[in-house]
């Protein structure tokens, strides 16, 4: 490898927030926020989504009904006439 062309790669402590869990893993990603984590002192990298939280993962599908735009007329103004 040539010197002095190559990003610092170090351990990161990388947090997934979805799923409370955390991470440490190899990275060249910088960061100015750090946490200590097993005695030692990481830099800190939130996520969203990772493997522990993604469906295609989990295998957990998490939906959210939802009505046609009629059944939403019809909840909302269905019980009024026209007298």
């Amino acid at each position: 490898m040539k010197p002095n062309i190559h990003p610092e790669y170090q351990k990161v402590v990388f947090h997934d927030t979805a799923a409370d869990k955390i991470f440490l893993v190899g990275s060249t990603i910088k960061t100015d926020r750090t946490i200590e984590h097993e005695g030692k002192t990481y830099p800190y990298v939130t996520l969203d989504v990772s493997s522990a939280s993604h469906v295609f993962y989990t295998g957990e599908q998490r939906s959210v009904k939802q009505d046609g735009r009629v059944s939403k007329f019809n909840k909302r103004f269905g019980g009024l006439s026209s007298k």
